[in-house]
């Protein structure tokens, strides 16, 4: 399977709108981007593609990477940088199944399926598809597994793609603290290519209010506040599941600009082909993130 990373930011992306910090300006010298997050998985095997979540940025993501339309779509969480590119299924596509946990999540009284499902009602060519957590369905050839994970107050779920042909699989932990359950890890584990959330280096929890959490042995926070995890932690959970190849995405911008282009860090139009033999990068895209004002997330 081939996978791009169309979108490698947080909810603001870098560069953001309106920031002249340092990193959002070395971005823009540089000419990378970090837009809202989105992964595209194509099915070479049957030229078939899904698109793990829809990105507000949904249409320049596709205008800028080389990449076909998706044949189906999965939602991991409601949040709008992970779903409001949905709209974008208007005048685009003939029909598009989109993929979402049936659980019912306390904070909304309804389950991402049933959000999707009435937040896009108007959308007739999009069909929403109930999916039971930790079940595996097939999806454009590929089996796909949506796990839980932590992202406070509301229901989110990792997801792991398997490619049942090759055997090459794909982990990412979704929006998620380090506080991520047993079972989820072991589902997790051992991944080709590791997608992991790392919004901010460990040393700026300091700057959210609710400071970090997660602390490993040596006092260094693993989670951001409660819902995302720092670099130090989505690099220790990446060791723990044993991952050949991990990717931190999800970043914001408040990384330091000498550290934002740095490995593993990813930025949009990353791409990989994952097959029995491992997993090969196919891109020449650099890296990013920043610095700024009271941190939340």
């Amino acid at each position: 399977m081939r996978v791009t990373l169309l979108g490698t930011g947080d909810t603001t992306g870098t560069p953001t709108v309106g920031c002249e910090c340092d990193t959002c300006t070395e971005a823009r010298a540089r000419g990378v981007e970090r837009s809202r997050f989105s992964v595209h998985i194509e099915n070479e095997r049957t030229d078939e593609s899904v698109l793990i979540d829809l990105s507000p940025d949904f249409r320049q993501q596709f205008l800028m990477w080389d990449v076909p339309l998706p044949d189906a779509a999965v939602v991991t969480h409601i949040h709008f940088d992970h779903l409001d590119g949905l709209g974008n299924a208007y005048r685009v596509f003939d029909s598009l199944p989109v993929y979402a946990a049936n659980e019912v999540d306390p904070a909304t009284g309804e389950s991402v399926a049933e959000t999707v499902r009435r937040k896009y009602d108007y959308l007739d060519r999009v069909a929403v598809h109930d999916v039971t957590p930790e079940d595996p369905i097939e999806v454009c050839g590929l089996e796909l597994t949506l796990v839980p994970v932590e992202h406070p107050p509301l229901l989110c779920y990792g997801l792991v793609v398997v490619d049942p042909e090759t055997g090459a699989k794909l982990s990412l932990s979704g929006d998620t603290s380090y506080d991520v359950p047993a079972d989820s890890r072991e589902r997790l584990r051992d991944p080709d290519l590791f997608l992991a959330d790392a919004i901010v280096p460990a040393a700026l929890c300091e700057r959210h209010p609710l400071g970090g959490s997660d602390h490993d042995e040596s006092g260094v926070p693993q989670s951001f506040g409660t819902k995302h995890m720092t670099r130090e932690g989505a690099l220790a959970m990446a060791a723990e599941l044993d991952a050949d190849v991990t990717r931190l995405v999800h970043t914001a911008h408040y990384y330091p600009a000498e550290e934002a282009f740095e490995e593993p860090l990813a930025v949009d139009g990353e791409q990989y082909r994952l097959d029995a033999s491992g997993v090969t990068r196919l891109d020449t895209a650099t890296e990013t993130t920043t610095e700024s004002g009271p941190m939340t997330d």
